[in-house]
Formats: structure tokens, sequence, C-alpha cells
């Protein structure tokens, strides 16, 4: 819920838009269900994500640990 809410204080999410799918992941009990979220609402979520480039950590190189 730590991302949801940075999209919306970032105004990546209408107040909503925020409320919608905040309610939708609560009410999901399963990564399934939350993809049966509605397009429009998955859609505005999946939007922000590209904007937040919530993806950049799967496309970073590991970093090297010290000592190693």
């Amino acid at each position: 819920m730590q991302t949801l809410d940075e999209m919306l204080n970032r105004k990546l999410l209408s107040p909503g838009q925020h409320a919608d799918i905040r309610d939708w992941i609560v009410k999901a009990r399963t990564a399934d269900a939350i993809l049966q979220m509605p397009a429009p609402l998955w859609q505005s979520f999946a939007l922000a994500s590209v904007l937040m480039n919530v993806d950049a950590d799967l496309t970073q190189p590991p970093l090297l640990s010290a000592g190693d």
C-alpha cells in the first residue's frame, strides 16, 4: 500500500482512483483476484507504475556486497 499511497502523493492517481484501487486490493485474497481489477483501474495503476519507474529495481544490475 505504500507504493499506492506514493502514487497518490505524487498526483499520479486521483483520490478516487486511489480509494478504488486500495479497496479492490484489500478485498482481493489472491494475486489472481487482484489481476481481475476492472480495466480502467488497472490502466490507471499501470500508468502510475510506469511513471514512477516501479520496475527500475528489476532492470538494475545486482549490487556487489562489500567484502565478497
